[in-house]
């Protein structure tokens, strides 16, 4: 069955912002004024020192404008504003991604950490000068030989009673801390995350904060430091390495908000389990991880920006019986490319404002709720997975959508490439955080996640894996009504019934976990069976239980997204926007929900055509789409754009002479009939 809905007017792209800029529409608005400068724009051709230099020099600047310390306690002259501070940085991405990653070291990272895990005496001390960029940090957390698995790094801390000291120490080359922003130049001091250990008995891991550099930029006694080099992009940021040799680190400086050690050496905290510490401890650095997908948002919107309004300029081969060559978003190929990536965008967009808001409100509270973090963990995960490796091809997809020019460093999108590609792995690798997504779904918040080594050490047993209620965040009354209205048969409900796509998605979620959590038990059950093994076994099937989770929640998020939006057309074109999204992630599963019967052969034929009459659809509404995106031009910084007012009025006279001569130039064709050849 099939519905006509009402045709799309034209939208200002301005009340398309105003639903996009959402709860923090100042904060963005503030961005493009205060930024919305040439001097940040990315610089093309720079050597790595150049880049360096370039980078420390405007985080300077930044630490000047204000801007940095919206996450920071008012009492140091902060907003408390931990939701603001991660759209601050997303929106530095779409200027320089060197200068977002620098910046999220010095105040989402190390500011952030001894914020969320020191005391006031810490705070006292130091975060004055963390703001105003006076003492320059690093967060070294990742070892050589330990990323994802945090609760097993090698580094030790072992605390003297005699001297009151802490011996910091590295034991082996697999222990040295890597990849550490601002640690080959800048840095001064680092929170160094390492095992304590306290009259002989180890407590896990904790946070301190140790020197590493004088006043003079020389390295400190027992410290060495190590420079990564040239990486495949981010020249601006200065990653180094850092090993210990027995540094003596004062007992004040351990971040001794959820651990205490006394003088002679007794341990205190108000969390007794060491699994449950050690979380709810990385459970207040979320920030680096929503930040980290909220800015792979901000390079995609850009990557998408650029192919789009290059693609209304470019033209490729003419329709038979035209002399007017077609430009290549007319197209249908290329629409498949471009419109499927900006719908999930905006999905995106969505999700990402919800999750911002989310962590805002729970870290803002005044107790720690376990339940709340746990969620926000899971949350975070997951989206920070959807947005980073909807980033990597999304670039890909709109470089080759520019043909040559999309090759070129003047167009920014090799950049983009450059920059964006280490996002699917720092911040947690993005396998990984799908399992810890994966063990929310099977375990419930409550229990603990266990170690993230690919389920080795968690300690499951069948009855562990219990079903667990879909939860809903977004719009929950809205969405169960549209659910509820579905009728049986799904033949005679209208591929763009809201409620159909919401229900296809939710469906499949609870049919793949079910499968996974069968599985599972099925095989705890096994005598003699190890638990490793038991996941191991169906680590696959947990992990697309966790990715149909993803692009449901993501659907939620969109749908209420459209609901906040006021204008009418501007709500009519979302909806239509969302349908695309709903529909394509159905058309790229397609397979499952053919063979577990969600789809008849005849129905999934006809989603392909729904998917196409929207692309048609959306065709004139892609500049629109992107626009509102509000990048500034200089942010932008491409040369195909520049050039685009001369390239249209080249157009435009070559068309007048078409017309000259007798011929009628083709208006806005789409010349699904054609062959279409790469972009030159």
């Amino acid at each position: 069955m099939t519905s006509t809905p009402a045709p799309l007017t034209p939208v200002d792209p301005a009340r398309l912002t105003e639903v996009l800029d959402g709860r923090w529409a100042q904060v963005r608005r503030d961005a493009r004024e205060q930024l919305g400068s040439a001097r940040y724009a990315p610089v093309y051709g720079e050597s790595m020192p150049q880049a360096r230099e370039r980078v420390t020099a405007l985080t300077r600047e930044l630490a000047a404008t204000g801007r940095v310390s919206l996450g920071f306690p008012r009492k140091y002259g902060g907003a408390d504003d931990a939701g603001g501070s991660v759209v601050s940085v997303e929106m530095l991405a779409f200027a320089d991604l060197s200068l977002m990653v620098k910046a999220g070291v010095q105040w989402g990272l190390f500011g952030g950490a001894v914020q969320a895990l020191g005391t006031k005496r810490q705070h006292d001390a130091y975060l004055p000068d963390i703001m105003s960029f006076a003492l320059p940090g690093c967060f070294a957390m990742t070892e050589t030989g330990h990323g994802s698995d945090v609760q097993q790094l090698r580094t030790t801390c072992t605390y003297d009673p005699a001297t009151q000291t802490f011996d910091l120490h590295t034991p082996h080359e697999a222990a040295r801390k890597d990849y550490i922003g601002n640690a080959a130049q800048d840095g001064r001091m680092a929170v160094v995350f390492a095992q304590l250990v306290t009259l002989g008995e180890g407590r896990g891991v904790h946070a301190f904060l140790v020197p590493i550099r004088d006043e003079d930029g020389a390295p400190m006694p027992g410290v060495t430091i190590g420079d990564d080099g040239p990486k495949a992009g981010l020249l601006g940021v200065d990653n180094g390495r850092l090993s210990f040799d027995h540094v003596t680190v004062p007992r004040d400086m351990l971040l001794d908000r959820y651990g205490q050690v006394a003088a002679d050496g007794t341990y205190t905290s108000t969390i007794a389990n060491e699994t449950r510490r050690f979380f709810t401890m990385l459970g207040t650095l979320v920030r680096g991880r929503v930040s980290v997908g909220g800015s792979a948002g901000s390079a995609t919107k850009v990557a998408l920006e650029i192919a789009v309004r290059y693609g209304d300029v470019r033209r490729q081969f003419a329709a038979p019986g035209e002399d007017r060559e077609v430009v290549v978003n007319d197209y249908r190929v290329h629409q498949r490319k471009l419109l499927p990536a900006l719908a999930t965008t905006y999905a995106l967009h969505f999700a990402q404002e919800e999750l911002v808001s989310r962590m805002h409100d729970v870290l803002g509270a005044g107790e720690v709720d376990e339940a709340a973090q746990r969620e926000l963990e899971s949350r975070a995960a997951g989206l920070k997975v959807a947005n980073t490796w909807h980033a990597t091809r999304t670039i890909q997809l709109a470089r080759e959508a520019c043909g040559g020019a999309g090759y070129l460093a003047e167009n920014r999108l090799p950049a983009l490439k450059a920059d964006t590609d280490v996002f699917t792995t720092f911040e947690g690798d993005n396998t990984v955080l799908l399992q810890l997504v994966a063990k929310g779904l099977l375990t419930g918040y409550r229990d603990a996640f266990g170690s993230l080594d690919g389920w080795g050490r968690a300690q499951f047993v069948a009855e562990q894996v219990r079903e667990t209620v879909l939860e809903r965040t977004a719009a929950r009354a809205l969405i169960q009504r549209l659910v509820d209205a579905v009728p049986g048969r799904d033949d005679d409900v209208a591929l763009t019934d809201r409620g159909w796509q919401l229900r296809a998605l939710e469906d499949r979620e609870k049919h793949v976990l079910g499968g996974a959590i069968k599985r599972l038990r099925k095989g705890a059950a096994t005598p003699g069976t190890r638990p490793f093994d038991v996941f191991n076994d169906v680590q696959d099937h947990v992990l697309a239980a966790a990715q149909a989770h993803i692009d449901r929640i993501v659907l939620e998020a969109f749908v209420a997204g459209i609901e906040r939006t006021a204008d009418p057309a501007a709500r009519a074109l979302l909806s239509r926007v969302c349908d695309l999204y709903a529909l394509s992630t159905i058309e790229a599963d397609k397979g499952w929900f053919l063979e577990h019967g969600r789809l008849t052969p005849t129905r999934a034929k006809a989603l392909t055509g729904a998917v196409n009459d929207l692309l048609g659809e959306l065709r004139p509404h892609m500049r629109t789409l992107v626009d509102a995106f509000a990048v500034p031009e200089a942010w932008l910084n491409c040369a195909v754009l520049a050039e685009e007012p001369g390239r249209q009025q080249a157009m435009a006279e070559h068309d007048a002479a078409l017309r000259a001569a007798g011929a009628e130039p083709q208006q806005d064709a789409t010349a699904t009939d054609l062959q279409m050849a790469p972009a030159q």
